[in-house]
């Protein structure tokens, strides 16, 4: 049995009988569905690193203009207004404003900064979580695609020694190549694990950078909202003092 239809399966004439095509059809339908396991994998590993890389560009940039613009305002309020509507800093803002405008309507209050902190933590952990979705099945996929690749390979190695058994036929010449064609699924799981390995360390590494960014600017909405906006960042507050400076004067 065999998902390959039998004309495709044909060696022609000048044709390597050794190559990818035909370790699909001399291993039949396990190795032809271990081969397309392989190829979800490798599919999904690329959909997953660039998806994520676009989330993790979006909310980078996102950063950016909280640098630029955010602690350039008078008040959070203000300095939300200049952020994209669906920024992840934003989130950030709105979750704390809104939890300190909830805070007095608890029927049994709780201190005002732990409420406030509980709040932007579970803010944070919402946007870290969306940017770590999918990093599972990379990692499940760098460490299992080898032994998946490896077990077309027994089952290819198996069909061979079965069939030259069959035959009668032990010399070197008539092992070595369905014996090495089926080596080729080990090749193909090592082809697949290995992106998959870089992806999901980068990616990881990348969103440890912008959980770290998310927490310090957490802290320091935190500090602002509990000031009622006296405590702001040091840097931004000193960047957005030469900002005026660094403007051409009018004549």
């Amino acid at each position: 049995m065999s998902l390959l239809p039998a004309s495709v399966c044909v060696v022609k004439e000048g044709q390597n009988p050794y190559g990818l095509l035909p370790a699909l059809c001399e291993g039949g339908i396990v190795s032809q569905c271990t081969f397309l396991v392989l190829l979800i994998m490798f599919v999904g590993t690329l959909y997953i690193l660039f998806t994520k890389l676009f989330e993790q560009n979006k909310v980078i940039n996102q950063g950016k203009a909280v640098d630029a613009n955010f602690w350039r305002a008078p008040t959070l309020a203000d300095g939300v207004a200049k952020l994209e509507k669906n920024s992840a800093y934003r989130q950030v803002v709105e979750d704390g404003l809104r939890a300190n405008e909830e805070h007095n309507k608890l029927t049994d209050p709780v201190e005002s900064h732990d409420w406030m902190h509980g709040t932007l933590e579970r803010s944070q952990n919402h946007i870290n979580s969306k940017l770590n979705g999918g990093l599972a099945f990379l990692a499940t996929v760098g460490s299992t695609a080898p032994f998946v690749g490896l077990f077309g390979t027994v089952i290819g190695i198996l069909r061979a020694l079965v069939k030259i058994g069959a035959s009668g036929q032990a010399s070197i010449d008539t092992v070595a190549g369905p014996v090495g064609e089926a080596l080729i699924m080990t090749a193909i799981g090592l082809i697949v694990a290995v992106p998959a390995v870089l992806a999901f360390n980068w990616l990881q590494s990348r969103n440890k950078t912008i959980a770290r960014r998310l927490s310090t600017f957490s802290n320091d909405v935190l500090g602002s909202i509990m000031s009622g906006g006296q405590v702001k960042p040091v840097v931004s507050a000193a960047s957005a003092k030469a900002a005026p400076a660094a403007a051409p004067k009018k004549a």
